[in-house]
């Protein structure tokens, strides 16, 4: 077993529902990575207060809720980031996309550039793992569907902010899984935790 310091994560679990197998991998993850020696803040998008819609889009500021400021002091604090959630009509769903929009915002995380198409990464330095469960065989998702809520997370949030390398392990089927193979993938999130993955 790889053995880490001090190494700084953050973990995101992004189903609302705390008795999801979502939130068991969660633990799975944050057990195996503070037995190596990490440190973990956790973030339960689901008990957090806050309105999940950007409501003026970027043209106007929408004051960040008490938790969204705790929330953007855990991601800069970071060193590591673990996204866990389930895939709903192929991405993530309504509450960790609100979640997104309300605390990746332009100062924090990346900045336009003034008259440019191009913009900075404000969150370089940080690498991430993406922990996805899914209904749909993965092969079907990835091969039949394109994998979009995959690319979303990985291209267009994460290493737009300039996070990486972004590694994406998924699960499924977990409606039609059952308890033996749900152990299994529990002990693989483990040992991601304990390597630091």
């Amino acid at each position: 077993m790889k053995r880490i310091n001090n190494e700084k994560i953050l973990l995101v679990n992004g189903h609302p529902d705390r008795d999801s197998f979502c939130h068991a991998l969660s633990q799975a993850y944050k057990q195996g990575a503070q037995s190596a020696g990490a440190e973990v803040r956790e973030i339960n998008v689901g008990d957090l207060k806050f309105s999940p819609n950007l409501a003026h889009g970027y043209r106007k500021i929408t004051e960040l809720e008490e938790d969204l400021l705790k929330a953007q002091d855990s991601i800069k604090w970071a060193e590591h980031l673990v996204f866990v959630y389930p895939t709903w009509w192929g991405t993530m769903p309504a509450l960790l996309k609100g979640f997104i929009d309300r605390t990746f915002l332009p100062g924090f995380a990346f900045k336009y550039r003034s008259n440019s198409i191009w913009w900075d990464r404000l969150l370089t330095g940080r690498s991430a793992r993406v922990i996805v469960t899914m209904d749909s065989p993965v092969w079907f998702f990835r091969l039949v569907n394109g994998k979009p809520g995959h690319n979303a997370m990985k291209k267009m949030v994460l290493e737009f902010c300039g996070i990486k390398p972004v590694k994406i392990t998924s699960f499924g089927s977990v409606k039609l899984s059952n308890d033996k193979q749900r152990a299994r993938w529990l002990d693989k999130v483990r040992h991601l935790g304990m390597e630091f993955k």
